[in-house]
């Protein structure tokens, strides 16, 4: 107990050293940054702006935006910040609100895809009742849930996480988690990672669990349909969705669950910015691709704004 000091702040990882690459590593992330708020503001202003959007599908996918919109911009600013002044401090209630939004942003993105899969296992398995079960006051009290569920986890996680002793004070990575702050503990966490398993698995298993079934009646749905022309473009529908969670999903488990072989300064750093970045990055232009009413949705937007640029030019 005596080597506890009282760690009031804390230092993050840099990317490098070397100017030309802290320079190389800010334009790169202003980029992310900047392309993952417009698309994601885009997608959200494509779905307000056209009445034909106004349904629970794109209710759910406007708050999936507005999670990946609050989980880069926790993360990636502070990392260009240190690109550009070379100072990797970090107090510790910044660190400890960093810990809070990521935990928070993570929970909605997982609670969302959920909900998500559940929308479409009802507009695909129960058609005539589809207006019925998913009318908006059910869909707010799913919004509700989700927001709320982040919240709680979010909440425990972070308080679990800072009534620690710190004997360290550098984070090995570009920003503050959980699972690297208790490796920097002087005190026992194994309460902490009771906690921590025990939320992520009781969540966890509800979410996969919805989203799993889901999934089987849907096939199930669709096997059924005897034209192929039929069955693609109903499960088209799902194709977004089914793209994103898996993309989703395979980043948390190659940044925290991949072999120790695979675990190396530059292999962690990628799978910390695959973890941060890929999904909000990638959500918005998956879903502008692969869906055809967002894709005209974001079509005459364009047209309305570039319209009125070059009419008061």
């Amino acid at each position: 107990m005596s080597n506890q000091t009282t760690v009031t702040q804390f230092f993050l990882l840099a990317f490098s050293d070397l100017l030309e690459l802290q320079i190389l590593h800010f334009v790169v992330f202003l980029s992310i940054y900047v392309a993952t708020l417009l698309g994601n503001f885009l997608l959200i202003l494509a779905v307000a702006q056209n009445p034909k959007l106004h349904s629970p599908m794109y209710f759910f996918l406007v708050n999936l935006s507005l999670s990946d919109i609050c989980y880069i911009s926790v993360t990636i600013p502070k990392s260009m910040a240190i690109s550009l002044t070379s100072n990797t401090l970090i107090s510790f209630s910044g660190c400890a609100i960093q810990v809070l939004s990521v935990a928070f942003c993570a929970t909605a993105e997982l609670t969302f895809l959920s909900v998500m899969a559940y929308d479409r296992y009802v507009a695909i398995c129960h058609p005539l009742q589809y207006t019925m079960i998913m009318n908006w006051n059910a869909c707010f009290q799913m919004a509700a849930a989700a927001w709320s569920a982040s919240i709680i986890n979010s909440g425990v996680q972070t308080a679990n996480t800072f009534r620690l002793c710190f004997c360290g004070s550098t984070v090995a990575q570009f920003f503050c988690d959980v699972p690297l702050l208790l490796m920097l503990s002087c005190t026992d966490t194994t309460a902490n990672i009771w906690c921590m398993v025990g939320f992520a698995l009781t969540l966890g298993s509800f979410c996969f669990t919805l989203i799993l079934f889901s999934y089987v009646f849907i096939f199930s749905t669709v096997l059924k349909i005897q034209s192929a022309q039929a069955r693609y473009k109903t499960f088209s529908t799902c194709t977004p969705h089914l793209t994103i969670f898996s993309l989703f999903i395979s980043t948390i488990v190659f940044s925290y669950f991949r072999p120790k072989s695979l675990s190396s300064p530059l292999v962690n750093q990628l799978a910390d910015v695959l973890y941060a970045v890929l999904p909000p990055l990638m959500n918005p232009i998956i879903y502008s691709l692969r869906n055809k009413d967002i894709q005209v949705a974001m079509q005459k937007l364009s047209k309305k704004v570039f319209g009125s640029y070059w009419m008061f030019r």
